[in-house]
């Protein structure tokens, strides 16, 4: 068989799956290929070209790095991004694709360093490649790869001269694979991640899988490391085909100082430790050593179950306060520096954020070491999606094909492979939007084979009879409701139904934060806070993916679907997070972090404030609770309530105290404001958290403003030319004329506004967009029809009216109450509205 881009087979050619360890945490030697490569664009995958050829006279372009972005944002001669959210935007025809599809040709003259060990293997390893590619050595094709967002390695060591070594890569845009990796973002090819030469010793630790659990009843954590020395390669070199097998290394060395492990067997270690967890993220150094290689891990002990419907940690119920996270740089499309990872991770602890899933794909490694040390929940997710299939009625989607299960497979392998060691990832996603089918079971049980510490996500997997949760998108505040209870519409199979309704809730997808979003976020989070059951869930989503381009005039600005003139896009579809690409914050992250609060302050009655601490392991005795009395920026008195610690999970409720004398009323209202100030940091928060830092603040009114003076109520009048109350004069059909002499040529109520992004878009399933079913109801086109103008007992003025839209029934009845206030000019208003 000859193998192409539009071929349904694993990547071949290709070294094993194997875990990633943080850079710089091993001593084989590796050296970075990273920088300026020769390249070349075609315009389809027959490119004509010889592996061989040097390309001596192409340009240059940087690695990492897409080809569409390499002069952004002032040029594009690679061609331009595109942006789709489900359909594809090429003909669903799976494995073919078009004929016009521009191909990247890769080249690198390289040398190996002076100092590179001669005994052993040498690996070509690249982190990320968009979508198809192959990989050529001094002219002799090695290997072929895809799965964009997952880790490739080709053992080069037999196709190496001395010398210079030229090595050639060739990247299709288009590929069967691009079916599989429709993930509502920009289409952007090339070798984005970096690219790196790794030395492989004899006896090295080439495969290292680490557990460590944590006995919450005992306080012991039990650590167990297994090495794997791995044999052969997937698929052979392209020509031949072998097997691969992972054989136990010869015997390893463990060492952790701060635990008192020193030992050289493969059993089970049992210590006192402290456990990891997102508010504590408790990492313990440990070193792996065979004869040949040393690697030092960060280790963090924890224990997932899952029991009686409820999410634990470390036997905790805990809460996941999530974002769904693209990767994205404005500049740089989805090849972000480890600059920008970092600012996301705090940007995130700042805000009160505690779990990211990885929407929706395996991320670059390093934001899993960043999550491990600073401290977030992750859910690892498959690089995987085909939402376009629903198009057309999910008819051959690969996730119910047989042909497509090798594939499929190869994708969760890897990705448990690589990431298992991270403590911070307490579940493994098999996908996102990609149907249901047979290959679902296939994948679920791949993963438990390889791992079973971690419950399984899908959220396709609707009956949840092949997953260890309950996951859904975008369930109204209604429906989360019933959830919560355990009262929701059951399944028509009584043992699935059974089995569903014994799983934690988790929206995996909530809170569509596009535009003036997210809406409703302070509903979900009270719902979640009532229900045990009910686990949290995840914004969509962190970032807005605006690309930076510039205009004709040179003004530089966020571009969205469209913006390149693409024939077939999703708009602004693709600007729907909290923050801005620049990563500056928006209102709704502010309102987010409010919302999100790990101590929580609200109103508990007319006199009292309720203080609710939300952690799941951490007392509040790195917390202060100020308080101020004031008007407005004007403070009266200050202090600090005295004797609060909250255990986890525990509430109190504080009110004025006694000992203050409050002031006598005055023109502003007094307020009383408590602030939940974080002057204790964690040796890590101390990298982000600027002290003091105000977790949380709650408010009441602690005394209304006195009544202005002299402003007794007058009354209205019936004259012969209509009405006047106050500075108000009306028609005799009690239409306001003029106000203060001003004319006026319409009041009325009014139901319709500029329609938002959120507005706009059919929500996925739901059916028609709100503006549709806004206009749709006449409300966009009202019109009002006076029923009655009265000058009642009182002395105001009751105008009745009836307001409706045109081809419609639907219509309100609104009543307007003027009531002139003596002495002056001035009128009350008051407006109700009844069906």
């Amino acid at each position: 068989m000859t193998i192409t881009h539009e071929s349904i087979v694993p990547p071949v050619g290709v070294s094993a799956a194997r875990f990633r360890p943080p850079t710089g945490s091993s001593t084989a030697s590796c050296h970075s290929l990273d920088g300026q490569w020769r390249f070349q664009l075609f315009p389809t995958a027959h490119t004509g070209q010889s592996s061989a050829d040097p390309g001596a006279q192409w340009n240059r372009l940087a690695v990492p790095g897409h080809w569409q972005l390499a002069e952004a944002p002032h040029a594009w001669p690679y061609g331009t991004p595109e942006y789709s959210n489900v359909l594809y935007p090429f003909p669903v025809d799976p494995p073919f694709v078009p004929d016009a599809n521009p191909t990247g040709e890769y080249r690198l003259p390289f040398d190996l360093p002076a100092d590179w060990p001669a005994e052993g293997r040498t690996l070509v390893r690249f982190e990320g490649v968009d979508s198809w590619f192959e990989v050529s050595l001094n002219g002799e094709l090695i290997a072929q790869s895809h799965g964009s967002r997952l880790p490739t390695e080709i053992d080069i060591t037999d196709a190496l001269i001395p010398g210079e070594n030229l090595l050639a890569v060739r990247v299709t845009k288009w590929s069967a694979l691009s079916y599989i990796e429709d993930q509502d973002q920009w289409w952007l090819s090339g070798i984005f991640r970096s690219v790196t030469l790794e030395h492989r010793p004899d006896n090295g630790l080439d495969h290292i899988s680490v557990r460590a659990d944590y006995d919450h009843t005992t306080g012991l954590g039990t650590l167990h490391v297994g090495s794997e020395t791995l044999v052969g390669v997937h698929g052979g070199p392209v020509a031949q085909v072998e097997a691969v097998a992972a054989e136990a290394s010869a015997p390893i060395r463990v060492v952790c100082v701060e635990l008192g492990i020193d030992t050289t067997t493969n059993t089970e270690v049992r210590m006192p430790v402290a456990p990891w967890s997102a508010e504590v993220p408790r990492l313990y150094t440990v070193e792996v050593s065979s004869a040949t290689e040393t690697v030092t891990l960060a280790v963090g002990f924890r224990t997932i179950t899952i029991r009686d419907a409820q999410f634990l940690v470390n036997g905790v119920a805990i809460t996941f306060r999530g974002v769904n996270r693209h990767e994205f740089d404005p500049l740089r499309g989805r090849s972000v520096t480890p600059e920008r990872m970092l600012q996301d991770v705090l940007m995130m602890k700042q805000h009160n954020i505690n779990a990211v899933r990885t929407s929706h794909y395996p991320p670059h490694p390093h934001f899993l070491d960043l999550c491990d040390r600073y401290g977030l929940w992750v859910i690892d997710e498959n690089d995987l999606e085909t939402h376009g299939f629903m198009n057309i009625d999910w008819q051959g989607n690969p996730v119910d094909a047989p042909e497509w299960e090798e594939v499929l497979v190869d994708r969760v392998t890897r990705m448990v492979r690589r990431d298992a060691h991270h403590p911070s990832i307490v579940m493994w996603s098999l996908g996102n939007e990609a149907g249901r089918g047979r290959n679902v079971a296939v994948m679920a049980s791949t993963v438990r084979a390889l791992d079973d510490s971690r419950p399984i996500h899908y959220e396709g997997d609707y009956s949840s009879d092949e997953v260890d949760v309950y996951s859904r998108m975008y369930a109204t505040s209604e429906e989360t409701e019933l959830i919560g209870q355990g009262i929701e519409a059951p399944l028509a199979r009584a043992d699935l139904d059974a089995r569903r309704r014994q799983m934690p809730f988790i929206q995996c997808e909530y809170a569509h934060a596009m535009g003036n979003g997210p809406g409703g976020l302070s509903d979900y989070d009270a719902i979640v806070d009532r229900h045990p059951r009910l686990a949290g869930g995840f914004i969509w989503e962190w970032t807005d993916h605006g690309l930076q381009r510039e205009d004709a005039n040179g003004a530089l600005f966020s571009a969205y679907g469209g913006d390149f003139g693409e024939a077939f896009h999703d708009g602004t579809f693709v600007a729907d997070g909290l923050v801005l690409p620049d990563r500056s914050a928006s209102p709704s992250l502010r309102e987010t972090a409010a919302v999100f609060a790990p101590i929580r302050i609200d109103v508990h009655n007319e006199s009292t404030l309720l203080i609710r601490n939300r952690y799941a392991f951490r007392d509040s005795a790195h917390v202060t609770f100020a308080w101020r009395l004031h008007h407005g920026a004007v403070e009266v008195a200050t202090g600090e309530l005295d004797g609060i610690l909250l255990q986890p999970r525990e509430s109190t409720t504080v009110r004025v105290p006694a000992e203050i004398e409050l002031p006598a009323p005055g023109t502003a209202p007094l307020w009383f404001t408590v602030e939940a100030v974080q002057r204790e940091a964690h040796p890590l928060e101390a990298e982000w958290l600027q002290e003091p830092f105000v977790l949380a603040r709650g408010q009441l009114l602690a005394q209304p403003a006195a009544p202005l003076p002299g402003l007794e109520a007058g009354r209205a009048e019936q004259l012969t030319t209509g009405f006047r109350a106050g500075g108000a004069q009306f028609t005799p059909a009690g239409q306001l004329s003029q106000l203060h002499g001003v004319g006026v040529s319409e009041f009325r109520v009014d139901a319709w506004r500029a329609p938002t992004d959120n507005d706009l878009r059919s929500g996925m399933w739901l059916g028609p967009s709100d503006a549709e079913v806004w206009r749709s109801a006449g409300l966009n086109l009202l019109a009002e029809r006076k029923i009655s103008s009265t000058v009642t007992e009182q002395g105001s003025l009751v105008v009745e009216a009836r307001t409706a839209g045109p081809a419609t029934g639907n219509g309100f009845v609104t009543r307007y109450e003027w009531l002139p206030v003596g002495g002056t000019d001035a009128v009350d208003l008051l407006v109700e509205i009844s069906p």
